[in-house]
């Protein structure tokens, strides 16, 4: 065979019973949908090639992989594990479940295509035991990691995308996560919440309040579709912030955000070891960006 086969092709070898036919995406769209006589090996788990031993035990039989369009990476790589594990006459159906129906040809089914997931207006309030803010500080010999609980947190969504929302951090929650040693752990989190940092006896809470939103064009699945502004207020100083995000809704109305980006302290007066506000650091250097990471999880409000 060819490396590619057109759908009409196609039809005369499944006829012929002289070809397998791999669908190499998801089982839940397998189930939703697949070529007459397919069997089913997702190319994007780990047990791949143990599934097409078990569909196609014989290295020499004609095998044809399909996915849902032809124009992404799941079939071409698919085609490539196959022959790597010895498989020799394989081929890629062209256009993949999509050109097959639009030729006319037979499609089968076991379970209904679930709805896409959409999101409704209204407010939606964050889980606060479900989402995170991570952080990381650094300087020049190591790093240390931990996280921030969000107290509250609510967001007005309309046509598909936050309009404002609100989301307020308990400063007195942060943690750290790389330390094993008890000592030096309560001695870092003791210097973090003192007034060489965020001062969290004069400024327990920080908040972001979000302004505004614009669409990122061309976004995929897995890359920020968001610009979010908004302003940050860290020890009673504001400051516009603008950093990239995926929004995205799930089957259950659940909406997931996810963002990571980095912030200089030094605009919310965060100065300590800071070396364009400090001479002569030495060992106490501490670099000025802080990387944040967003997980968030939110429901819509009854």
């Amino acid at each position: 065979m060819n490396a590619t086969i057109p759908a009409h092709e196609l039809q005369q070898l499944i006829a012929s019973g002289s070809v397998s036919l791999i669908d190499v995406l998801l089982p839940e769209d397998f189930a939703c949908r697949h070529i007459a006589g397919a069997g089913n090996a997702c190319v994007y788990e780990m047990v791949f090639l143990e599934r097409i031993a078990e569909c196609v035990p014989d290295p020499d039989r004609a095998v044809v992989v399909y996915d849902d369009s032809g124009t992404t990476l799941a079939a071409r790589t698919a085609k490539e594990k196959l022959e790597r594990a010895g498989y020799r006459n394989v081929a890629i159906l062209e256009g993949g479940m999509q050109a097959w129906q639009a030729a006319g040809f037979e499609v089968e089914s076991s379970a209904p295509v679930p709805p896409a997931a959409m999101v409704r207006d209204g407010v939606y309030r964050v889980d606060a035991e479900k989402s995170s803010v991570e952080w990381i500080g650094r300087n020049i010999n190591n790093r240390h990691h931990g996280r921030i609980a969000i107290s509250v947190g609510e967001c007005v969504m309309e046509n598909g995308r936050p309009l404002s929302g609100r989301f307020v951090l308990d400063m007195n929650t942060i943690t750290n996560l790389d330390l094993q040693d008890e000592g030096w752990r309560s001695m870092l989190l003791r210097h973090l919440k003192s007034e060489d940092f965020f001062d969290v006896e004069r400024y327990p809470t920080a908040a972001f309040e979000l302004r505004g939103v614009t669409v990122i064009d061309g976004a995929t699945p897995g890359t920020p579709n968001l610009e979010i502004t908004g302003s940050l207020t860290i020890k009673e100083t504001a400051r516009s912030i603008r950093f990239p995000a995926m929004v995205a809704p799930l089957e259950d109305g659940t909406l997931k955000a996810h963002a990571a980006f980095d912030l200089d302290r030094t605009l919310w007066s965060v100065s300590y070891g800071s070396g364009k506000l400090y001479e002569r650091l030495g060992m106490h250097l501490v670099n000025d960006l802080i990387s944040v990471e967003l997980f968030i999880v939110a429901r819509k409000a009854i």
